[in-house]
């Protein structure tokens, strides 16, 4: 990736790392998003997206990102690489996707947008294997490779770690782990990380993991929204651990998936710079149109750290819709686990 910059330490807040924030447009909300040209941009394309370290990786990413699983909703191939450009010109050049994502389909129109006119070169790109052996874990990342077009994935996670038994599955002899080390020794990935959604004593004991095999992740993904800081918190209990150790932080669901967006109590722009206000450093916003795209980049534009007080009013009015969980059911149920429904995509690459 080119044209690096970093920007000043106090907005940065001292802490690398990456949010990966899902902006989804869901049933419902339609009225919500935006059209097209209606969100105040910057003219002639004035006005380039922030970026902050990624963790103890030497590179700096867009402070946010083009999610993939949105990509797959849009219309066509063609007006998929029409947002892509336009994110990537607008300096949003953080590509999110994974190997499950609309059966490939996403990663496949990723790939050919980011085969045009040079922009593969301007991305920092990460994807996502679900496989737990080392045998299906490699077999995912060739796929992934052919569909993006690329030689090379910047940073590749493992999918989904949801469950007790992932960690001991991804670190035990002939485990995930193994194919991603061994891929990153031939050249073909940069960076290892994580991700997960539902309980973050699974993100620690995954940590715990990587301590006893010796092992450093560079990257870790989880939820990060008003909603979080008070219910089963990875906010509380993971963040701190990522900040002390130099992981980057991947943020994801800053509106959970939507819910919050439902009760009117918080606007998506607070929400987005709700979770830019944490020792985090991408904002990867599910956008599913051009209207959502730009809408991501003027909050990232227009963002400055939440004060004390803006922290505390936001968490005070959502403090009664995050008591039970209610509205992260990616916490409380199986309606986000895609691994839960495919199991077979843990052990092969058939999809």
């Amino acid at each position: 990736m080119s044209g690096t910059r970093r920007i000043p330490r106090r907005t940065f807040l001292g802490v690398a790392g990456v949010v990966a924030l899902s902006a989804c447009k869901r049933k419902g909300l339609a009225s919500a998003a935006p059209e097209e040209g209606t969100v105040a941009l910057p003219a002639g394309g004035e006005g380039t997206v922030p970026q902050r370290p990624l963790g103890k990786t030497g590179v700096n990413v867009s402070i946010v990102g083009l999610g993939g699983y949105h990509l797959g909703n849009v219309a066509d191939e063609n007006e998929a690489a029409r947002m892509v450009h336009a994110a990537i010109d607008r300096g949003m050049t953080f590509m999110d996707n994974s190997w499950d994502y609309h059966e490939g389909k996403s990663e496949e129109w990723m790939g050919s947008a980011l085969a045009q006119g040079g922009y593969r070169q301007k991305a920092f790109l990460m994807t996502k294997v679900d496989g737990r052996t080392k045998k299906a874990a490699a077999e995912q990342l060739e796929q992934s490779l052919q569909r993006l077009r690329t030689d090379v994935i910047d940073l590749v996670q493992l999918h989904e770690i949801i469950r007790d038994s992932d960690p001991g599955r991804c670190f035990a002899p002939g485990g995930a782990i193994e194919a991603l080390v061994e891929a990153k020794r031939a050249g073909k990935i940069r960076f290892i990380g994580f991700t997960g959604h539902k309980d973050p004593h699974i993100h620690l004991a995954m940590l715990k993991a990587a301590d006893d095999h010796q092992f450093a992740f560079d990257t870790v993904q989880m939820p990060l929204n008003v909603l979080d800081a008070q219910f089963r918190s990875f906010e509380k209990m993971v963040l701190p651990v990522l900040v002390d150790k130099g992981i980057g932080v991947l943020g994801m669901k800053p509106m959970s998936a939507g819910k919050i967006l439902e009760t009117k109590k918080v606007t998506p722009i607070e929400c987005l710079h709700y979770a830019m206000s944490l020792p985090t450093s991408v904002v990867i916003t599910g956008c599913d149109s051009m209207g959502v795209l730009e809408q991501a980049v003027h909050a990232a534009l227009t963002f400055k750290p939440l004060t004390d007080e803006q922290r505390t009013a936001l968490l005070d009015r959502t403090r009664e819709l995050a008591k039970d969980g209610r509205l992260e059911r990616f916490k409380t149920s199986t309606d986000h686990d895609g691994t839960t429904r495919h199991p077979e995509w843990l052990e092969s690459a058939s999809i």
